[in-house]
């Protein structure tokens, strides 16, 4: 079996020594080739081209990032029986895909499962989602998600902890609690919610500053901790919806609790949930940025969204 492992030096927990333990106990069973990822965007190419050369395996080792350019490039031409499977080890500082499928926190560990369940032949389709963005230039190609895309607040805390880590921060909890305090009290649209949502056959829902799409749950981690306001959200179901429309301080607060509590169960006012949707299109008024696991991909007036069945094939 023909594996490529696609590695991001970059990776918050990614060291080469971890690197090579995890080459040395791939190649015990799989004939693996390695690639180190050097830009944005380079994870998709070396999927892309693992695909066109009829690679059966692609392993990730790296964070969010690295699984979502490697399912794209993966994917690049759609589902179907070509897609070589899967497999993720986890490097990066939340690894969400990756504990949504079961796989342990330690990178070495979670090799040894990928082989273990390759022998046995543990593999399973799941759903993924596909999302098109509005900009000035027209309507984008649709680009794959793993495990959450999202249009407003939360990708402005994203694009504050990115500019961070551009200058040298590193990714943490408390990186993202602080740039998240203050895109809350600083931005301005959580007093003027400038986006309206859409699902076919309901009624549009206007005023809301934060938009969530999860396809897995929880939908992020602070630290250990998981954050889960769609808490039904799954791999074998379409999307699951997390919204909120203007409010304080104070409300916010308490919403981001019910997120974290043992059940998580966020409801009250200026909450929006929907359940297992097949599609759903966001509108604004003006731009706003938008995100898909956990990148920031820029600013938009509209985001598209859609699930897929059965679109990958992944290791568990």
């Amino acid at each position: 079996m023909r594996a490529l492992l696609v590695a991001n030096p970059a990776a918050t927990t990614t060291t080469r020594k971890v690197r090579d333990v995890l080459v040395r106990a791939l190649s015990s069973e799989l004939k693996v080739d390695v690639a180190e990822t050097t830009h944005r965007g380079h994870a998709r190419e070396l999927a892309a081209e693992a695909a066109a050369e009829g690679v059966d395996v692609v392993v990730t080792l790296g964070g969010d990032g690295t699984v979502n350019e490697a399912a794209n490039g993966l994917l690049a031409h759609g589902p179907g029986a070509h897609v070589p499977t899967l497999a993720v080890v986890p490097g990066g500082s939340t690894n969400v895909f990756s504990r949504a499928l079961g796989r342990s926190r330690d990178p070495v560990e979670a090799t040894g499962e990928i082989l273990d369940s390759l022998r046995a032949g543990r593999t399973r389709l799941v759903s993924l989602g596909a999302a098109s963005a509005q900009t000035a230039e027209g309507w984008s190609a649709p680009r794959w998600f793993v495990f959450a895309a999202g249009m407003g607040y939360d990708a402005d805390v994203i694009a504050r902890v990115e500019a961070q880590r551009a200058r040298g921060r590193r990714s943490t909890g408390a990186l993202y609690v602080r740039s998240g305090v203050g895109s809350f009290l600083l931005g301005r649209d959580r007093r003027r919610p400038p986006m309206t949502l859409t699902v076919p056959g309901r009624p549009p829902v206007d005023g809301l500053f934060l938009t969530l799409v999860s396809n897995v749950s929880p939908w992020s981690y602070l630290g250990a901790r998981p954050i889960d306001p769609n808490p039904d959200a799954s791999l074998d179901a379409g999307l699951d919806v997390f919204a909120m429309g203007r409010m304080g301080a104070v409300r916010m607060v308490h919403h981001v609790r019910q997120s974290m509590a043992d059940r998580p169960d966020a409801r009250g006012r200026g909450v929006h949930r929907w359940h297992d949707l097949a599609e759903l299109q966001l509108a604004a008024v003006r731009p706003q940025g938008w995100q898909l696991d956990g990148d920031h991909l820029g600013t938009a007036t509209g985001l598209r969204v859609r699930s897929v069945p059965e679109a990958l094939r992944v290791v568990v």
